[in-house]
């Protein structure tokens, strides 16, 4: 069982834009920042632990968006939260090792840029999207 903790970055609580990362295997393709779950640690604490490391952020973390397979595989899951970003550190491991880039992106960018390459990092914001539609 492959766990992942994912988090959508977002500038501010109105949740309309949205932070990206660069890969780390292809430099010029953004994705949502996360990776893998220790044995040991949930989910929650998982995805604010990855986007430190890998986008520099620090934040409030929010609801679980949901819980995504990828590839209608079970044994791959991806926990997403909803993160309102308060600190943006200037030097952060990912970009200090590897040279890994951030950008912020309208929901609405975000979403087009990723179904590109990761279309399924483009369904958390559909999903996103869907809700805001519902709450409002």
């Amino acid at each position: 069982m492959k766990k992942r903790a994912a988090c959508l970055c977002f500038r501010s609580e109105r949740e309309d834009e949205v932070l990206l990362v660069s890969s780390s295997r292809y430099p010029d393709r953004w994705i949502v920042p996360g990776g893998g779950m220790e044995p040991e640690e949930e989910p929650g604490g998982a995805a604010v632990r990855e986007v430190y490391e890998e986008a520099g952020v620090k934040g409030k973390l929010g609801r679980l968006l949901g819980v995504f397979e990828q590839n209608q595989d079970p044994e791959h899951r991806t926990y997403v939260y909803v993160l309102t970003v308060t600190e943006l550190l200037e030097d952060w491991e990912d970009s200090v090792s590897i040279g890994r880039k951030r950008e912020w992106f309208k929901v609405e960018d975000a979403i087009k840029v990723l179904q590109c390459h990761k279309p399924v990092h483009a369904e958390y914001l559909e999903k996103l999207k869907a809700h805001h539609h519902h709450h409002h």
